[in-house]
């Protein structure tokens, strides 16, 4: 049987800790045609000679090294070299079970689909489990591309590249954001609108780290990570998108759009709550005039929506609040996350 290669790009940097175990995992798969592409990008702790060490324990490895770019510009860089007619991703902090490309490609090529995704979980440094950010369907399922959408725009689908794979040419014309940290969301959001939607596996077969120093975790008083800002972003692209190509998903967009203004909301740090921060002043703006939706939103938790209001009115007293009930948290050894909007 013609079996046809993979290319699983490894978006890499300082990633001396984890790499091996993320390669060693890719190098397990009981699907050995691949290719098995390390893009570091602009390591400085030596992780550029750990890619050559891997890549020299196995032919299927190889290496490309570039300036310091950002994951998108990695992962672009991966794709512009691929040879292969699938494409996958792997962040180099996690790890994959050894069925998960078998799969993938096995739902692939019998359905003739655009877009396989296997199941994740969440684990911490340690491997201990976590509770699930996507909970899996219970059984193989195929996903129109709307409802697909929909499943994203309620929080409960699965935006990631790394647990998907693709055709390598539905990536012909559509390259990942550079400069952005939601950029996996923005991408998909175009390419949903070209294929006819995502082949869902139940297997977790992709394994998250939940890693304390990683981007959109790592924080000081004051720091505050650009995700924040994009995923605001992209709920503004996605509002349009809806209401031009899924009108009936319109409401749906609208509860995402609050929601997503609510995590930013719980996140800015009180010394960036001033007048002359206009990405903050568009924000507080914005749940102003959609107080209404807000209260009337079917998608809404009580718990949003109390605090939609709240942030509405008065968000500079909510957020000082918010952030002296974390403080009370961490310190009875609960943990001190912002981002509890559920429930």
């Amino acid at each position: 049987m013609d079996r046809k290669k993979i290319s699983v790009i490894v978006p890499v940097y300082n990633s001396m800790d984890c790499l091996e175990r993320c390669v060693r995992s890719i190098c397990a798969q009981t699907y050995t045609e691949m290719e098995i592409l390390l893009v570091d990008d602009g390591s400085t702790d030596g992780t550029d000679q750990l890619c050559e060490r891997l890549a020299a324990e196995d032919a299927r490895i190889l290496t490309c090294h570039k300036k310091n770019g950002g994951a998108s510009s990695a992962r672009n860089a991966g794709i512009n070299r691929a040879t292969g007619e699938y494409l996958g991703f792997v962040d180099s902090d996690d790890y994959i079970e050894p069925y998960a490309y078998e799969e993938m490609i096995r739902a692939l090529e019998e359905g003739g689909y655009s877009a396989v995704q296997i199941s994740r979980s969440e684990v911490d440094e340690e491997g201990r489990r976590l509770p699930d950010v996507c909970a899996p369907p219970e059984k193989e399922w195929f996903c129109d591309s709307e409802t697909f959408l929909k499943e994203l725009l309620l929080h409960r689908g699965d935006c990631s590249f790394c647990t998907k794979l693709f055709p390598r040419e539905v990536f012909d014309g559509h390259r990942f954001p550079e400069g952005e940290l939601n950029e996996d969301f923005r991408l998909l959001l175009e390419i949903l609108q070209e294929i006819p939607g995502v082949f869902i596996l139940p297997e977790q077969g992709y394994h998250v780290v939940c890693r304390s120093g990683s981007t959109t975790r790592k924080r000081t008083k004051d720091s505050f990570s650009r995700v924040f800002l994009d995923i605001v972003d992209n709920a503004d692209r996605i509002q349009e998108l809806v209401d031009r190509k899924y009108p009936r998903l319109h409401r749906h967009a609208v509860r995402f759009n609050l929601y997503q203004r609510l995590d930013y909301m719980l996140h800015v740090p009180i010394s960036q709550m001033r007048a002359d921060n206009d990405f903050y002043q568009r924000v507080k703006s914005y749940l102003r005039r959609h107080l209404a939706d807000a209260v009337k939103n079917p998608y809404l938790t009580k718990k949003n929506k109390v605090y939609l209001l709240l942030f509405a009115a008065a968000p500079r007293t909510v957020r000082k609040a918010h952030a002296c009930k974390m403080k009370l948290r961490e310190s009875r050894g609960g943990g001190g996350s912002d981002n509890r909007l559920d429930g």
